[in-house]
Parts: C-alpha cells; structure tokens; sequence
C-alpha cells in the first residue's frame, strides 16, 4: 500500500501539480485505502510539525531575506572582485566567491540564484555569452544548501531521527564545498582560456583588500557567530538561526542602511510562503510515514537490497542512481521529506556513517536543482535573465559534471566528508 502512495504522489507530482497538493491527496487516499480512521490524521500532521528544531528553518529563510536586501551581496561581490585581480575569467571567479559568500548566510539556491541573476548577470553579459553568464550564475547559486547553514541539510536531520545532528551536517558540508567552489574557478578558467575571453578585473593590491576586507568584517561576522555558536554548544540551530535574523535587521538597519521598514512585511510574507511549503510537505509525508511503518516497507526493502548487496558502496551507488532520476523530476524538499525515512535506516544496517550518506544524499538532490527538466534554480535563473533554458542547460552542464565528480569523490573517500565533523566530535 505505501509503495503505491509513494508511485501515486510520484505521478501527481509529474503531471504538474503543486507538490504539497499532491503529497496531500496521496495521503488521503492512501489512509482511506487502508481503511485507518481519518481521525488521526490532524493529530499526526500536528505532531510532525510540533517540533522545535523545525523553527530555525523559517528564520534562517528570513535571515536570508533580510541579508539580501540589506545590500550583503553588493558588499561580497566588492570584497570578492579585490581578492581576485585581474585574471582571464575573472569576473566568473568574483560570481563564485560571491556565491559562496553568500551560501554562508542565505542557506538556500532559489534566493541566492534570484539575488546573484539580478545583481551579476548584466555585468556578467557584457564579458561572455550570455549563455555561459547565465550558467555561472546557477553554479553558484547553487553552492547555498552545501555550504552551512543550509535549509536542505536541516531537514535532512530532522526526517533523519537523532542519528543526524544539524551541527554535523553543517560540517560535513565545509570542505566538499570549498572543493566544488575552487573547482568551479578553475573550470571557469580554462573555459575562458579555450573561448579566448579577455581579461577583467583590477590589478591585486593588498592595500584594496585589507580596505574592503574591513568594510566586509561586520558581514563576515555573522556566519562565524552564528554556525561557531551551533558547532561550539552555545545554542542551538533554531536560538542560531533566531540571532542569524536579530543580526541581519541590525545589519540592515545602522550598518548598510538599505532596509525600511516598509520593507519588512513583504521579506517575512516571502520567507513564510516558502516554510509553509515545507511544513506541509512534512505534515502530509507523516502520514505516508506512517503507512510505511505500518506496511514494513523499510524492513522489506532493507532485506531485498542486502539480498542483491552486502557492500555498502555498491548501495549508495544504487541510492546515487535513483536520487538521479528523482532530481531531475521532483524537487528536492519533497524528496527529502518522502525518501530519507525510507533510505537512512537501511544506511545505518549497512554500517554506512550517517553523516556520510547524509552529505551524499543532499549533495544528490542539489545537484538536481541543477538538472532538467525540474531544475528550479535553472528555471530562476532563465526568468531573471531571459536567456533559454535550452542555452541555459548547454552552458551548466561542465558544472554538473564537475558535481558529480565531486559527489563520487566524496564517495569512494568519506573522510572528505566526516574527518571535519569527526575532529569536532560529530
């Protein structure tokens, strides 16, 4: 029965309805299928959402907000055009750190693709094609859920149990993505060496540096302050995540000078239209959690894998090769919400580390932002831009592949992953 609520909410999805509804009426036919009383289900989707870890994700959204209005982007894109010089690509190379910059505070691809396409990409068309320049920006978007703090990675370790902490994700995040971004450089480099792009950017004077560096000090901060004081047990992700906005509105406010409060009520509608998507996903994927357990289906699956597999790295190969096919179809929350609970208890039988192929599963479904035909950070991108999704995709596709790359590598190696968090006592 859950297997065919799973397949149905699949097929609904596809066919292009909104994935809340679509979660929602698999529910419900689900529970009137198996005959459950339907007065359970309030309470259930209650509990599911009754959680006080889920609240940092609602906050961590409107920090995000909050940074991109009060002129953070600008600042980093300032401090990031200095540490590069004048280099061949160099104006990809300010997007990237620029990018990363920002995944620091935002946690999130669609907010950042949508601020770096408005922000970067005029400048971005005046150097390369605007294919190419629409690619860049889509990377780097898409850096925010794998550098901490990252939405994705929160809701990864709640649907997860208490095998996965949300410090230890964050951490698990660090080094593979500094590898993808100083990846995404050197790839930025030798495409615009082959294109015969000129060179751009300013001469490298450490005097301009250490200025902007001092300028940008009190926006660094924050990402030290608030992912240091998770990592250190001074707070939590969601007291974290409170102080992330506390700190981004005093930014706003005295530092930059950018934010009114005439700003405030359309930053917090957005930032609750998107965490009300999440909680329902999650209220309704309780149900079909339920019937999952009702129905045995992690124990069968389990016993019909090690069946096929006793190796560990042959079933995340096999979980590699379905988060594929799912993240070029359905996005990513509501593959988190439907298919963690069924995947990382037979990740723990395998003896798998949970913040591994916790790391790798996330890593899966970002990369499926990025990937037709239901890449949402493409499709943000292309609308900002104008550029075709068709050229678009041509354009990313050297980036996904050097994701992927990335992702095998942290497969084959999984101290890329946990010797960080492993040290920090994760």
């Amino acid at each position: 029965m859950s297997a065919l609520v799973v397949v149905g909410f699949m097929a609904l999805a596809l066919l292009g309805l909104p994935i809340a509804f679509a979660m929602g009426v698999a529910s419900l036919v689900a529970l009137w299928l198996s005959g459950v009383d339907l007065s359970m289900v309030p309470q259930r989707m209650m509990h599911s959402v009754n959680s006080f870890p889920l609240m940092s994700i609602p906050f961590f959204m409107l920090a995000g907000e909050l940074m991109i209005k009060a002129g953070i982007v600008e600042r980093l894109i300032a401090l990031a055009n200095t540490l590069v010089g004048r280099v061949r690509g160099g104006m990809a190379h300010v997007t990237m750190l620029a990018g990363a910059g920002l995944a620091t505070v935002s946690g999130a691809a669609v907010s950042d693709a949508s601020a770096l396409s408005s922000i970067l990409a005029p400048s971005l068309t005046k150097i390369y094609d605007k294919g190419f320049a629409a690619a860049i920006v889509a990377a780097a978007a898409n850096l925010g859920p794998i550098i901490p703090p990252s939405g994705a990675m929160i809701v990864y370790a709640f649907m997860a149990g208490s095998s996965v902490s949300v410090g230890g994700m964050f951490m698990a995040g660090v080094v593979p993505g500094l590898i993808i971004t100083f990846g995404f450089i050197g790839l930025c480099s030798w495409i615009a060496t082959r294109r015969g792009w000129a060179v751009t950017g300013e001469p490298f004077r450490l005097a301009t540096v250490l200025a902007e560096l001092r300028r940008s000090l009190i926006v660094l901060a924050m990402p030290v302050l608030v992912i240091g004081g998770i990592i250190g047990g001074a707070f939590t992700a969601t007291e974290g995540s409170a102080i992330a906005v506390v700190y981004s509105m005093l930014l706003g406010f005295f530092v930059t000078r950018t934010l009114k409060l005439a700003d405030l009520p359309g930053l917090v509608v957005r930032a609750a239209i998107t965490s009300a998507v999440v909680g329902a996903l999650i209220a309704f994927a309780s149900i079909i959690t339920y019937l999952m357990t009702v129905d045995l289906l992690p124990q069968t699956l389990s016993t019909l894998l090690r069946a096929l597999t006793t190796d560990p790295l042959v079933y995340m190969a096999l979980v590699a090769l379905l988060l594929f096919v799912v993240g070029m179809f359905l996005e990513s929350n509501a593959a988190y919400i439907m298919l963690v609970p069924l995947l990382h208890p037979i990740a723990l039988q395998y003896g798998i580390d949970p913040l591994h192929f916790g790391f790798l599963f996330v890593l899966n479904l970002v990369i499926g932002m990025l990937t037709p035909p239901v890449g949402v950070v493409l499709f943000v991108v292309s609308g900002v831009t104008g550029v075709r999704m068709r050229e678009l995709v041509a354009n990313a596709w050297p980036f996904i592949a050097l994701m992927y790359a990335v992702l095998v590598l942290c497969m084959l190696v999984p101290s890329v992953v946990t010797a960080l968090p492993h040290a920090l006592g994760y």
